[in-house]
């Protein structure tokens, strides 16, 4: 009866957590699939531009991402034991630390755009567009960044419900104000992609107000703290969470960068091959969102359970998270692999274009095995035990020993075309899945934080 009680309630505890990243994420990307169905009605110029652009906010919210989900191991271990007073300590440390990396790219994306983005295209037509989008995007980078600062935290103490309906509403503002600005419609403007820039603004600002609001309003709410609580920690805290979020930061750095370059080498392949590259992102990402829900989940109920000091009960939470991943990988490989059709039926791509695109959600489709797989171990198990370092270097040497040389390999010395390019990329990921694997048999990962 006992064990029936604690299945019971670890399913339920999965499903609380999962459930609203699930849901934020299938409406992020489900939205970022319509602002790249409406912009590609423009034309392959102006998805590449967009596309492009965007490449500089990967980096900053990679960035970000490490930050805050490695500050976030400390923030479900203190849950895990209510050490409110240091949970709020550490959103402070999470707030000047996101809150910088903000204005250090606002200031690239004002000062350097055609710069950076004349590393991916040297279409004059395609910088120019990119260039406008970011100029007017920037300025969102900052409410961005505060506004994740809540989000992290909430899934590490498992309050999620109204972060999840407030970004559902500023993803619904921004996708309506894309079609209104985009194309002019209801007497609105017609601007094209600096329409799409300004909706984007907008939905971010409005966000931002929100959560904090939310946070503030709602009585004993955990993170809603005084400005001296969020910024009374000590040196030795400051620095423990630093030791711990620093190999984060680095491994999202290093692997969005990394990233990054992949889009030169297929920048080099033509306009067309970026937006290709695009529409099968976010294709895929789409497939890949109950993933996303799974390696919060593990993250936060692994990290409670070290935080308690409970090692074999977060190992064998793991074991499970694991098999969950496995069966779920299986059925969205397939699936990915036969919504090709669809996909190319929605765009208004020519016939070379189209074949280039289903080739490349064909691998897609095959290398979500290992990556998902890859990706719960990482984001999930081995970070929640505060194993950052050998994630780090794991990830480093996949991207830029790996996958960064036989990306220009494909291209500058055997002339591939994009889907095998693609998939000699993604050769990568079964050489962090073996490695990963093998680090989570032998336990090593399994650290307790906290005092």
């Amino acid at each position: 009866m006992k064990k029936e009680h604690l299945d019971r309630q670890f399913y339920k505890t999965v499903l609380t957590i999962a459930i609203p990243v699930v849901l934020q994420n299938l409406i992020s990307i489900g939205l970022n699939m319509a602002d790249t169905i409406m912009i590609g009605k423009l034309g392959v110029d102006e998805l590449a531009a967009v596309g492009t652009a965007n490449r500089l906010y990967f980096v900053f919210s990679s960035l970000c991402f490490g930050i805050y989900s490695g500050a976030s191991v400390y923030v479900s271990q203190y849950w895990g034991v209510k050490d409110i007073k240091n949970i709020r300590r550490t959103l402070g440390i999470d707030i000047i630390l996101g809150g910088g990396m903000a204005l250090l790219f606002t200031a690239i994306a004002i000062f350097a755009a055609p710069q950076v983005l004349g590393l991916f295209s040297s279409d004059p037509r395609v910088i120019e567009l990119g260039t406008e989008y970011l100029h007017i995007v920037a300025i969102s980078y900052f409410f961005t960044s505060m506004s994740f600062a809540i989000n992290f935290n909430c899934r590490a103490i498992h309050m999620l419900k109204v972060p999840t309906a407030i970004n559902t509403l500023a993803l619904v503002i921004n996708l309506v104000f894309n079609y209104l600005l985009i194309f002019g419609k209801f007497g609105f403007p017609k601007l094209g992609v600096k329409g799409a820039a300004l909706a984007t603004l907008l939905a971010r600002l409005v966000e931002f107000i929100l959560m904090y609001l939310c946070v503030y309003l709602q009585k004993g709410h955990p993170l809603a703290a005084k400005i001296r609580e969020l910024f009374s920690f000590d040196r030795e805290l400051f620095t423990r969470v630093l030791k711990t979020s620093l190999p984060v930061i680095v491994s999202e750095g290093g692997w969005s960068l990394g990233n990054s370059v992949y889009y030169i080498a297929y920048g080099m392949l033509g306009a067309s091959a970026l937006a290709v590259v695009q529409v099968a992102s976010t294709v895929n990402d789409l497939f890949q969102i109950l993933f996303f829900g799974i390696g919060n989940a593990s993250a936060v109920m692994i990290g409670n359970e070290l935080g308690r000091r409970n090692e074999d009960k977060a190992y064998s939470y793991a074991v499970v998270f694991l098999k969950m991943t496995f069966a779920i990988n299986l059925v969205m490989s397939v699936a990915l692999f036969l919504s090709r059709g669809m996909v190319i039926n929605i765009y208004d791509f020519d016939q070379e274009t189209n074949i280039m695109l289903a080739n490349t959600l064909a691998v897609y489709a095959i290398y979500m095995l290992p990556k998902m797989f890859t990706y719960v171990l990482f984001c999930g198990i081995l970070r929640s035990g505060g194993d950052t370092r050998f994630c780090m270097l794991l990830d480093l040497l996949g991207v830029w020993v790996i996958g960064v040389p036989l990306a220009f390999l494909g291209v500058l010395v055997f002339h591939l075309p994009l889907h095998i390019i693609v998939a000699m990329v993604f050769f990568e990921e079964w050489v962090k899945l073996y490695f990963s694997f093998k680090r989570f048999k032998s336990k090593k990962w399994a650290h307790t934080l906290i005092d």
